[in-house]
């Protein structure tokens, strides 16, 4: 074998090698991601379910997105215990439920069986393309690192009809919060606090088209963490004739 060869056949196992670490550090961090939501959904379900009920802009804007759906239903991404969804249902829209925590999942059924939720991944979603009207992804953003957005956003693209529409809530920030312990639980989650500049950027860069950004204080720490919020409506763009 020729020296060029051989340096080639080095640098393919090298590549190789970073990417499957990579892949490995992204199982990992996904795994212990599902493994610290599965331990506090019972309490995160007792703090949160009812959470829309002190929330009056929240459920104008889940109001209005249930309004835009024109067919397909409505994907509710991240759906932990199903309140968002819930809440859709109420204003008789057509929804599902999808998180990685089969705990919540399972609690997100029993709490509201009328309505299907299932387990998965947001970067791998098992549907098929073009199948939703809508997508709801309330705070269910902020564990994804900065590389995983975009892989985020082409696939919420993918399983929307064109005109679709996409809802993001999120924390507005530059930080990152770890946290080892939650409501006395142990747990490894990232909080990934975010710009709605560079959201909106990262939107265009995917092919969405931004229609409106809305910002809030926060309800206070009776309510929430207290930090401000962001919601994002974009569209996928209509096919063109």
């Amino acid at each position: 074998m020729c020296r060029t060869a051989a340096a080639t056949c080095e640098n393919l196992r090298f590549v190789l090698a970073a990417a499957l670490q990579y892949r490995q550090r992204h199982l990992d961090r996904f795994s212990e991601l599902q493994d610290s939501y599965d331990r506090i959904a019972d309490e995160y379900c007792k703090r949160i379910f009812d959470e829309l009920a002190h929330k009056p802009l929240d459920r104008q804007l889940l109001q209005r997105l249930a309004n835009t759906v024109k067919s397909g239903p409505i994907c509710d991404v991240g759906c932990g215990p199903g309140h968002v969804a819930r809440f859709l249902k109420s204003c008789e829209a057509d929804v599902f439920g999808i998180d990685l925590s089969p705990r919540m999942i399972e609690l997100a059924r029993r709490l509201t069986p009328e309505i299907q939720f299932f387990q998965g991944n947001m970067l791998s979603l098992e549907v098929a393309d073009g199948s939703c009207g809508a997508i709801a992804a309330f705070y269910s953003i902020i564990h994804l690192t900065p590389e995983e957005l975009p892989k985020a956003f082409l696939e919420f693209k993918r399983v929307l009809r064109p005109g679709g529409t996409l809802l993001l809530a999120l924390h507005v920030g530059k930080e990152t919060v770890h946290e080892d312990e939650l409501w006395g639980y142990q747990v490894s989650l990232d909080l990934r606090f975010l710009e709605s500049r560079e959201i909106e950027e990262q939107l265009h860069a995917t092919g969405f088209r931004v229609r409106e950004t809305i910002e809030r204080e926060t309800y206070g720490e009776d309510v929430e963490y207290p930090s401000r919020r962001a919601y994002i409506f974009a569209e996928k763009p209509q096919l063109r004739g």
